[in-house]
């Protein structure tokens, strides 16, 4: 069973890093001089544990009043398909909700655009590279 926990304590921090080396850097071979930055101390951090290991995460910044921006929304291979995702996005949509946000915005990779389609958000703008891979960004205002 997914358990998911949001904050912005070193523990959640060093757990959203771990999902997010594995995926990222290891999987997609992105170079960790790009996935580590100085962000990670003034966002929320939500991580999904499975029997207290760490395999979903998501993070969200304020970027404006009212506005929210979520990035490194990352699930383990050995975790995908089990809807743990869509509940780490449920609860950043809660989190920014209750911090008096009305829009979020991510840069999707283009693969994930029907997933974040699914879950009520809407592409905008031209394709962008981050990463050497192809975005999209995406917004949902409630």
């Amino acid at each position: 069973m997914l358990i998911v926990k949001h904050g912005q304590t070193d523990t959640l921090i060093e757990q959203a890093r771990h999902v997010r080396e594995v995926v990222f850097i290891e999987e997609q071979g992105i170079d960790p001089a790009l996935e580590y930055d100085d962000l990670d101390p003034v966002c929320v951090h939500v991580v999904g544990t499975v029997e207290d290991v760490p395999v979903t995460t998501a993070r969200l910044r304020p970027v404006e009043d009212g506005v929210g921006k979520v990035e490194r929304v990352a699930t383990l291979k050995t975790a995908r398909g089990n809807g743990y995702a869509q509940e780490v996005m449920f609860e950043i949509e809660r989190v920014a909700n209750s911090q008096g946000m009305h829009t979020l915005k991510l840069g999707a990779q283009l693969t994930a655009l029907p997933f974040y389609e699914r879950l009520g958000y809407e592409a905008y703008g031209d394709e962008f590279l981050d990463a050497d891979i192809p975005h999209r960004m995406m917004k949902k205002t409630w």
